[in-house]
């Protein structure tokens, strides 16, 4: 078994990365870290076989016995405590995004990379239902050639709720293009290529903050293929979660993935029906009033780690190469310094 230490239990921990690795043959939770009391209580109740670690120099003072350390903690911390398992020989996934600028997150990959440690970003919506989806219909041509490709991931959230995502200090990394952003420009560049073209709209909306909150990020892929991403938490009424745009026909799904309101409700990750979309959400494939409905590929969070364990035990490429992380902070940068981010 690869014996896995997760820093961090709010809620990316909790939610989006412990139920997933405790569904997956071949890791076991071996140890939580974290200091909140009640998040304490929370773990032992959901991990009862973990231990509990109080804080990251607890852990990093006695880390044998571990293979791989997960880390979801405030952005900040995302260097620091990669560095900390990198020296200390330990596999390690980070959450998105890897660091706050693509220089630090450069050294970090250098570091990784001289020490022959493993190194992962968790890009987990590479598993969208819908993402797999367009990908296939891409590849069976159904659309024809693709000239635009429209992704929203849109929330009703007009009152701030604090915390670290909403501080303007350069070193958090907050704002909405660092949190969601990252999701929509990776998924982009998946499906079509390289961006040679940057523009981006970045604006904060709601009042007493100085992070971007509502977002628009165009991108143009050498592949001549135009990539229109939204991202805010001011939408009243959302848009089509996906709309692509082919010359033989076009595809729109208006719902979103299902698994990430499962995560958040609790639900087990490793359930017979885990990430089917039901047919009432299916999208359309089609022209017009002909377009039909088109069964939603299953999604499946649980296969990011099912691809790190192949990694760590055949030496397969890692599921989500930090040079992928890279470039999308390389995007993220360009949108900021070309669309008024504050």
């Amino acid at each position: 078994m690869i014996r896995v230490a997760l820093i961090g239990y709010g809620l990316g921990g909790r939610s989006f990365h412990a139920p997933l690795i405790a569904a997956t043959p071949g890791l076991r939770l071996a140890a939580i870290v974290t200091g909140n009391p009640e998040r304490q209580r929370a773990a032992r109740a959901e991990h009862p076989d973990a231990r509990l670690v109080d804080t990251p120099a607890d852990f990093f003072r006695n880390p044998a016995g571990f293979d791989l350390v997960v880390i979801s903690t405030p952005n900040s911390t995302h260097v620091p405590l990669a560095l900390q398992a990198i020296e200390a020989g330990l596999a390690v996934v980070v959450d998105k995004p890897l660091a706050p600028s693509s220089v630090e997150a450069r050294q970090v990959a250098q570091e990784a990379q001289r020490r022959k440690v493993f190194l992962s970003v968790y890009q987990n919506r590479r598993w969208d239902g819908d993402f797999l989806t367009v990908r296939r219909l891409i590849a069976e041509q159904a659309l024809g050639r693709v000239y635009r490709f429209e992704s929203r991931l849109e929330r009703w959230r007009p009152a701030p709720k604090g915390g670290w995502r909403e501080v303007s200090d350069a070193r958090e990394a907050g704002g909405l293009l660092y949190d969601l952003g990252t999701h929509l420009i990776d998924q982009a560049l998946c499906l079509f290529g390289p961006a040679r073209d940057v523009y981006a709209e970045l604006d904060h909306r709601r009042a007493g903050l100085d992070v971007d909150d509502d977002v628009f990020v165009a991108l143009t892929h050498e592949s001549r293929v135009r990539s229109h991403l939204w991202a805010s938490l001011l939408a009243a009424q959302l848009g089509p979660r996906l709309r692509v745009l082919g010359e033989r026909a076009a595809y729109t799904k208006v719902s979103d993935d299902v698994q990430e309101a499962a995560l958040r409700r609790g639900d087990r990750a490793d359930s017979p029906d885990w990430g089917v979309d039901p047919p009432e959400r299916y999208g359309l494939l089609g022209v017009g009033g002909e377009a039909k409905p088109v069964p939603t590929e299953r999604g499946d969070y649980r296969q990011y780690y099912a691809g790190v364990v192949r990694s760590l035990r055949d030496g397969a490429p890692p599921p989500v190469d930090a040079a992928d992380a890279i470039t999308t902070l390389e995007i993220i940068e360009a949108a900021r310094s070309r669309g008024g981010a504050p």
